[in-house]
């Protein structure tokens, strides 16, 4: 027994002084290294030390969200937004104690009036159906409110698609394919689909990246396709096509997409097909005459001039369908940082001046509005249909339902809950049928929520709340 401890004693001890010796010669390597560093002022001045500098500031962007900012004061979402998603998706139980925590003299922030008498038979009011593109020999019907905003295959994972489309399916709200073009793995969970042209035509182009008609007509054969939205804009990159990082690029998305293996897919910054408002008119008329079904188009407001211009020549038969308004705050995708920080409309500007443009025009029972931008809890969603959306669409609050920590990996292809990478080890923690049960769970419970808000305002269903309920 002596001869085995002294053994193991011996072996710490032999170990210990392995560790010992190994930090010593990192530290003596990276002192030299550091005080011969090529550009980095700090490094030759503060060898060793200077690193600390760096990790700190690194791993700052993350503590910060767990350890030091506020319930409320973290953007782009806060933890008290994101504990809702997490709860709504798992769902637990959503209400809180003691008293709120919003800032009610946030000048940026709004409260719903009550109502004296809300009705007695229910707490929570359901959406109303509503037709998009009757016109059309396929128009789409649909109760929900809420569905699932533009993701490409490509930048999310096979399994995130996966997860969102039985989620979709499930619940009976539509999903929006983004710009990548449409995969097997939308089209395998059956959910109604919405088919994203993006400027690159991912999935729909010719050669020379020009529109492919009779591809797009194969698409529009596809049963669970119910409607096309072109894109000519969004909050996270407006003004500018998407952007899809070379080694996020596999093979299956290569040729899913049409694109090249290796090399950055960079979409231009608009349709050539479209270079005016006349051009464009055209464009989304020849869309819908050869796919039998609604198209409409999504765009980042700019100029309120040009975009009344546009509308004041457009009639029932040549408009869109639908216009998905997305606000100037981001996005998913990656993008350059003045964009985002700097350029489109926010939201919840936009919304007042596209509706009041339409109803001018007397266009607004044709046109449904659709909502894009930071809308992941419910008084956000309720807000947007106040302000004139029909639907609201969400991009990151169903990557939180899929399990998104808010790790800002998006990317680089590193993302470690599986969903924005196409890197196969970090996409098997990605568990399919657990996560499409959370999807399900994040729709029907806003929808609830919404519907509970609208009820305390006194409102029938959640379509009926206007400027007028809210302070």
């Amino acid at each position: 027994m002596r001869e085995i401890i002294s053994f193991f004693s011996d072996f710490n001890t032999l170990i210990l002084a392995t560790g010992i010796m190994g930090m010593v010669i990192w530290a003596v390597y990276a002192y030299i290294q550091d005080k011969n560093h090529p550009t980095s002022a700090l490094r030759r001045s503060f060898p060793l030390l200077a690193r600390g500098r760096y990790f700190l500031e690194h791993a700052g962007v993350f503590l910060r969200q767990y350890m030091f900012a506020g319930d409320r004061t973290e953007l782009p979402f806060n933890r008290e937004q994101r504990r809702w998603v997490y709860r709504a998706s798992d769902n637990e139980k959503r209400t809180v104690p003691f008293g709120s925590t919003h800032d009610l003299s946030d000048p940026n922030s709004f409260n719903f009036l009550p109502s004296l008498y809300p009705t007695l038979d229910e707490d929570s009011v359901q959406p109303t159906t509503l037709v998009i593109g009757e016109h059309t020999p396929n128009p789409y019907k649909t109760n929900h409110i809420f569905h699932i905003s533009g993701m490409s295959f490509g930048s999310l994972s096979a399994p995130a698609v996966q997860a969102l489309g039985i989620g979709a399916k499930e619940s009976g709200c539509w999903m929006n394919t983004g710009e990548g073009g449409i995969s097997p793995y939308h089209i395998e969970s059956g959910a109604d689909l919405v088919v994203q042209i993006g400027t690159a035509h991912y999935s729909m182009r010719n050669e020379d990246g020009t529109l492919d008609f009779d591809k797009l007509k194969s698409i529009a054969q596809i049963e669970s396709v119910k409607m096309f939205e072109l894109k000519l804009s969004q909050g996270a990159k407006p003004g500018k096509g998407g952007i899809l990082p070379a080694k996020k690029i596999t093979k299956e998305i290569a040729e899913i997409r049409g694109i090249p293996v290796g090399v950055d897919s960079i979409s231009p910054n608009r349709h050539m097909e479209a270079p005016n408002d006349e051009g464009l008119l055209e464009l989304i008329a020849k869309i819908r005459n050869v796919t039998n079904k609604p198209c409409g188009i999504k765009m980042c407001l700019g100029n309120i001039e040009e975009f009344e211009t546009l509308v004041s020549k457009i009639d029932v038969k040549n408009g869109p369908d639908f216009i998905t308004i997305d606000g100037g705050e981001g996005g998913t995708g990656a993008s350059p940082a003045s964009l985002i920080d700097y350029v489109g409309m926010p939201l919840f500007k936009a919304l007042p001046l596209v509706h009041d443009a339409l109803k001018q025009a007397k266009l607004r029972d044709s046109i449904e509005i659709i909502a894009s931008g930071k809308l992941i809890t419910p008084e956000k969603v309720a807000g947007a249909l106040a302000y004139g959306a029909d639907f609201v669409v969400s991009a990151r609050g169903f990557m939180m339902s899929l399990g998104c920590i808010q790790a800002l990996h998006c990317n680089d292809n590193t993302c470690p809950t599986g969903i924005t990478t196409q890197d196969e080890d970090l996409q098997k923690n990605l568990i399919v049928p657990y996560r499409a049960e959370r999807v399900k769970n994040y729709i029907n419970n806003m929808e609830y929520e919404v519907g509970v808000i609208a009820h305390s305002c006194g409102c029938k269903h959640p379509r009926d709340l206007n400027l007028g309920h809210i302070l």
